[in-house]
């Protein structure tokens, strides 16, 4: 049963009680009984014209101070919206209630469920494997050379070069590039096809020489006894025992060549003028044509290498995830002022953001009040309190009946 329907009934019982009892014998009880109703009755229809007054004129007369919430409204209104404005939303009163909270770590828990679960971790590689794919890598062969260029420009041309020429030595770079030189050589020299390249060379050369006198003699002499294999074969000799004797670790000419080679290479590292030419090919090179598309190919590679450890990991059930939030979870744990500050600081950017907006708010349920007309207002207040109010009515309607069986007998005795 409706408490409305209920406060209508408390009335109607009063009503009935009273006018049943007006033909019933007269003695005290029914004395008792008729002022019991009577006031029962009075109580009920002094709560009803109370309540209904609140919303609206009682029976549609426009009595003074009935329907006092339309008439009151506008202050109503302005009540709510300034204590929201000074004592719900200030600064005091929000400062003190994110006190309470751990924001940082509220945030960072929440987090820890979500990336525990394995549908999230995929698409968390999903999105960054989405992401990868549509980056517009053409765009990005530009600041790459430019970042390149500046690095380029800014370095220490003499510093680098000393640096590199250090490491140089000291891990023997220069031997082992001689080294590897000399074994090419040998067997380049070795091969059967250099002894023929080069019997044919001699051979035509000493064809061709112009020697007079006895030692041209000599040498037509000579030139007679060989043919080219022979000539081929005794350079290729030479040649193998040359480079075998440069090979010696210890060999007088190895050791020789490479303290030559040694301070040609400190001489070019003191060179500002050749590391500065050297420096200005370099940034020619880096704004070629064939540079953008070597730049291009290469991140277009790392696109792919990325696209494919996304979608391994992805098969894993995204694990890597995991393992960079609890990095990061980890990296923040150990620094726990920076957490404070944080914490400070995200208190602080919520209290400014109320602080700036909550008129918003005051204006809002301003906007919204003002959107409805009359009806609507009693409507939406009497489904919220008019159950309560309704209560008023019957409990107006009991105790009046007390109170008037309390009077009634005072009157008898």
């Amino acid at each position: 049963m409706g408490s409305r329907n209920l406060a209508g009934i408390s009335l109607i019982v009063m009503a009935a009680g009273f006018v049943g009892c007006l033909f019933l014998p007269e003695n005290n009880w029914t004395f008792l009984l008729i002022g019991g109703f009577e006031a029962g009755l009075v109580g009920g229809l002094a709560d009803w014209f109370a309540v209904t007054a609140l919303f609206r004129h009682p029976l549609g007369l426009r009595i003074p101070h009935t329907s006092l919430l339309l008439k009151n409204k506008g202050r109503i209104v302005d009540s709510l919206v300034s204590a929201m404005e000074t004592q719900l939303l200030n600064k005091e009163s929000i400062t003190e209630q994110l006190r309470k909270l751990n924001l940082i770590q509220a945030a960072a828990q929440m987090l820890t469920r979500v990336v525990a679960r394995k549908r999230t971790r995929q698409q968390v590689l999903d999105f960054a494997a989405e992401t990868i794919a549509k980056l517009p890598l053409e765009k990005a062969v530009e600041p790459v050379r430019d970042a390149a260029a500046n690095y380029i420009r800014g370095v220490d041309a003499a510093g680098l070069a000393d640096r590199a020429l250090t490491k140089v030595l000291n891990d023997g770079y220069e031997i082992k590039l001689f080294d590897y030189a000399l074994n090419e050589a040998k067997a380049w020299a070795q091969r059967p096809e250099t002894k023929d390249t080069m019997g044919a060379l001699a051979m035509d050369q000493l064809s061709n020489a112009k020697v007079g006198g006895f030692t041209g003699f000599a040498f037509q002499a000579f030139a007679g006894m060989v043919n080219e294999d022979k000539l081929g074969s005794m350079i290729q000799t030479m040649l193998v025992a040359g480079v075998d004797s440069l090979l010696d670790p210890y060999g007088e000419q190895r050791l020789a060549i490479l303290r030559e080679v040694r301070v040609k290479l400190f001489e070019a590292a003191g060179d500002e003028e050749k590391l500065e030419y050297l420096r200005g090919q370099v940034l020619e090179v880096l704004h070629e044509q064939a540079t953008e598309a070597f730049i291009l190919n290469n991140l277009e590679k790392l696109r792919e290498f990325a696209l494919a450890k996304t979608a391994e990991e992805r098969a894993k059930g995204g694990r890597i995830v995991f393992r960079l939030y609890a990095a990061v979870m980890r990296n923040m744990a150990s620094e726990p002022e920076r957490i404070q500050l944080w914490e400070d600081k995200t208190r602080g950017a919520i209290v400014q953001i109320a602080e700036q907006n909550h008129y918003r708010i005051g204006q809002l349920v301003r906007d919204n009040v003002d959107r409805m007309d009359d009806k609507q207002l009693v409507e939406l207040l009497e489904e919220k309190i008019g159950q309560d109010l309704q209560w008023i009515r019957v409990n107006g309607a009991v105790c009046g009946f007390l109170v008037g069986i309390v009077l009634s007998l005072i009157q008898l005795i």
